[in-house]
């Protein structure tokens, strides 16, 4: 990333009426004594903890020479404001999830920053410094040398002649007032080379510093998580509805069929006795609707006894004969049994209203962490997940929760639909259903 307020100012002609120069001047003057001392402390901490680790005392000190690219990283950042002061570099180090010595330590180990400003640490240490004191010290040193060539002739060379920066000899005063102008002159000229190298060493330090991917992996985690909260709320809310409605809607419409029941048998007369049937007919019809609503929001067998209970039970209620194959040793998080099953019932509603199969198959396992369920017809085959809107939101609950959708459908069949997904157990859900074959 360039340094735009340097890169600009170095193509304008007031680049020298400025203060660029000067702070590109500064910044190097800075480097070298800061990275002299680095490169003392951390041979310091590398020699005293390589010794002491044998009696656990210098633990301490690697891990203050592993985690020296911290406070470096935020002081060079600072520094970065003397060359670049247009784009602030942020802090690429996430929170930690707890608090404490251990999660704040545990956490920076795990971090790609840390190591990557401890490698800067190292370079600056080793490298970078020494090349920046021997520009600032050629700059310095040649413009320095000519411009107080008069001053060194009066006080050290008696008037009578003097060495200029160790190269040539001047034997008069007007030597060496021309030699200053030169290096008045020549002043100019230098700074723009200074002026290129500290913006290329601003952009090596952007480079080495700035983490973009860490960050952005930190905001794709957030992201993940937040996603996995709605999901989880979502999942909350569907219970809650479902519960009120098989508790309160469904009750009531029970007790109405009883009561029109009821009042069929005590009246016989027409024709309310035919308007108390239509009622009552009506009223055990919205109860059927209604429980067939309440399984499709959240089926109780879910709720109750796991996956493997509800992917049999909605076996039992496809139109076309389905073979099962469970084997779920224990029970899942909610959003992911939630998922699955909702899965399996679009793949099996698909097998009855477009496959034309005669039959199909569902597998579940469980292997390497993951839950694996097939459900397979041998239908006609032709099934893309991209052209229904059933499928497609299937995949995409499935992603919130690090899953996949593979669906594998040629022509003239048969078509397989896999589901991969992440099955942490859930050790305080009991499970109920057992394996079935």
């Amino acid at each position: 990333m360039h340094t735009p307020g340097l890169w600009q100012a170095l193509h304008e002609r007031r680049y020298l009426r400025s203060g660029w120069p000067w702070r590109c001047a500064l910044y190097f003057l800075t480097s070298a004594p800061l990275g002299a001392a680095l490169l003392v402390c951390l041979l310091v901490l590398a020699l005293a903890g390589s010794l002491l680790t044998v009696v656990l005392v210098g633990v301490p000190l690697l891990l203050m020479l592993v985690l020296a690219g911290l406070p470096v990283a935020r002081l060079e950042r600072r520094r970065l404001r003397l060359i670049d002061p247009a784009v602030p570099m942020a802090d690429a180090h996430r929170d930690p999830p707890r608090t404490g010595p251990a999660a704040w330590l545990h956490t920076r180990l795990q971090e790609r920053s840390t190591w990557r400003e401890l490698g800067y640490a190292l370079l600056f240490a080793c490298l970078l410094w020494p090349l920046e004191a021997v520009i600032i010290g050629t700059v310095v040193g040649v413009s320095g040398g000519l411009v107080s060539t008069p001053l060194v002739m009066a006080t050290a060379g008696g008037g009578e002649e003097v060495r200029v920066i160790k190269l040539w000899l001047v034997h008069s005063y007007p030597a060496a007032f021309a030699v200053a102008l030169a290096g008045l002159l020549l002043l100019p000229l230098l700074a723009y080379p200074l002026g290129l190298l500290s913006a290329g060493r601003a952009r090596l330090t952007r480079l080495l510093l700035d983490a973009p991917p860490e960050r952005d992996d930190v905001r794709v985690r957030e992201l993940s998580r937040s996603r996995m909260r709605l999901v989880t709320a979502f999942e909350a809310e569907r219970r809650r509805i479902e519960r009120d409605l098989h508790d309160g809607a469904q009750q009531r419409l029970v007790a109405l069929s009883m009561h029109l029941g009821l009042a069929r048998l005590d009246t016989r007369e027409e024709p309310l006795a035919g308007l108390l049937a239509q009622a009552h007919g009506e009223a055990q019809a919205a109860l059927v609707e209604l429980r067939e609503l309440i399984r499709g929001i959240h089926p109780r067998v879910l709720t109750d006894r796991g996956l493997a209970a509800a992917v049999e039970d909605i076996a039992d209620r496809s139109p076309v004969p389905v073979d099962l194959d469970l084997d779920l040793p224990h029970r899942f998080l909610e959003a992911v049994e939630s998922a699955v099953y909702f899965a399996v019932c679009e793949a099996l509603a698909n097998v009855a209203k477009h496959s034309r199969a005669t039959r199909a198959a569902v597998e579940a396992r469980v292997e390497g962490g993951r839950l694996d369920v097939h459900v397979r017809d041998n239908g006609v085959g032709g099934a893309d997940k991209a052209e229904g809107t059933g499928l497609e939101g299937v995949a995409d609950r499935l992603s919130v929760l690090g899953g996949r959708l593979l669906v594998s459908s040629p022509s003239g069949g048969p078509t397989v639909l896999r589901v991969l997904v992440p099955c942490p157990p859930a050790p305080d859900r009991r499970l109920d259903a057992r394996p079935v074959r």
